[in-house]
C-alpha cells in the first residue's frame, strides 16, 4: 500500500476474551467487513469520530459480540451497557454504565457528549436521557438479544468481551470508542472500564486507545490513559501497550488494547489466547485476525455475519 498523503489508520477489535478450541469466523468476517468499509471512509475524508462511533454501533448491532444484541445478562436477567468515546481532538467526551433499554450504548455516550454539559451518566438517568435525544429503545429485550459468537454456557460466570475502535483521519484527527454488554452473572450497577475515561478508552492529538477485558484491573491501573503517557514519552505504542498489559496483570486481570498514533502506527496486543481484532493503514492493507498472533487479509464474506433487528 503507498504511503503517500497524510497519514490515516483504524483498528478495531471485539474482545479480547477468546478460547482456542472456538469458532469465530462469522465474528471475523464482520470485522473484515467493518475495517475495510472503515477504510473507504477514512480515504474519503470521514471524521475519525464518525467512523469509530459507526463501526462500534454496528458491532453492537450485529449481536456477534458481547456488546449491544449479544450483551450479557447480569445476575438477575437483566443487561446493562457501559460505553465511552473520546474526541482526540477537542479533547471532547462522553460515557453512559449501566444503562438499559437503549439499543445502543455508544449512541447513548454520544448523545451524553453531544447533547449535555456531562461526560457521564448512569442507570435510570443514563437511559432516560438517551431515550429522550431519539435513541431506539429495546422494547423487547427477550427477542431482541443474541447470543455472541462463540458463546458456550459456561461463559456465564467469566469475562468475556467487549468492541472497540481507534482511528486516525486524514485531517490528523484522533477518536476511540469503546462499548461493552458487561460480565455474565455480574452483580447489578456494576460497571467496568468501557464507561471509564482513561481507563478503557482515551484519545488526544497524539494517540488513541481502545481496551477490552477485566474491567476491573484496567481501572485499577487507568491502562488506557497510561499508554497515551507512555507514548507521550516517547515510547513505541507496541512497546507502551505490553507494559500497560504488564501492569494489568499484575491487578489480577487480562485483556487486550488496540492503539492508533497520530503518525499512522497501530498496535494490537493482548495477554490472552486472543483477540478479535482488525487493523488497516495509509501503510498495511487491512487485516484480521482472532487465536494467537496470526493475521490475515481482510476480505468480504458472501455469507452475511450480522443479525437483523427483528423486533
Amino acid at each position: 500500500m503507498s504511503a503517500s498523503g497524510p497519514p490515516w489508520a483504524l483498528a478495531l477489535h471485539g474482545g479480547a476474551g477468546v478460547e482456542q478450541d472456538r469458532n469465530y469466523d462469522r465474528a471475523e468476517a464482520k470485522l473484515a467487513e467493518l475495517v475495510l468499509d472503515g477504510e473507504a471512509r477514512l480515504r474519503r475524508g470521514d471524521a475519525a469520530l464518525d467512523v469509530t462511533v459507526d463501526l462500534v454501533a454496528e458491532m453492537e448491532t450485529s449481536g456477534l459480540f458481547v456488546a449491544g444484541r449479544g450483551s450479557a445478562r447480569n445476575a438477575l436477567g437483566h443487561v446493562e451497557f457501559d460505553a465511552s468515546l473520546m474526541d482526540g481532538g477537542q479533547g471532547r467526551c462522553g460515557a453512559v454504565a449501566a444503562i438499559q433499554g437503549v439499543c445502543s450504548g455508544i449512541r447513548a455516550a454520544r448523545a451524553v457528549m453531544e447533547a449535555s454539559d456531562h461526560v457521564l451518566l448512569v442507570g435510570d438517568g443514563a437511559s432516560r436521557f438517551a431515550l429522550s435525544q431519539g435513541l431506539a429503545p429495546i422494547t423487547d429485550l427477550d427477542r431482541w438479544l443474541t447470543e455472541p459468537d462463540g458463546y458456550d454456557p459456561a461463559d456465564i460466570d467469566r469475562s468475556h468481551g467487549t468492541v472497540g475502535a481507534v482511528a486516525l483521519d486524514l485531517s490528523g484527527r484522533l477518536a476511540a470508542a469503546t462499548s461493552t454488554g458487561g460480565v455474565y452473572n455480574a452483580l447489578p450497577g456494576r460497571v467496568g472500564d468501557s464507561a471509564v475515561i482513561g481507563a478503557g478508552t482515551w484519545a488526544d492529538p497524539a494517540v488513541a486507545i481502545s481496551c477490552t477485558g477485566q474491567g476491573e484491573a484496567f481501572i485499577r491501573v487507568c491502562a488506557a490513559h497510561a499508554v497515551a503517557s507512555r507514548v507521550a514519552g516517547g515510547e513505541a505504542p507496541d512497546t507502551a501497550a505490553a507494559a500497560i498489559l504488564a501492569s494489568v496483570a499484575q491487578a489480577s486481570g487480562d485483556g487486550g488494547l488496540i492503539v492508533v498514533t497520530s503518525d499512522g502506527d497501530v498496535a494490537m496486543a493482548f495477554n490472552t489466547p486472543g483477540m478479535k481484532r482488525a487493523s488497516v493503514s495509509w501503510r498495511r492493507e487491512a487485516q484480521t485476525g482472532v487465536i494467537g498472533g496470526a493475521l490475515r487479509p481482510a476480505r468480504r464474506s458472501e455469507r452475511k455475519g450480522d443479525c437483523d433487528d427483528d423486533q
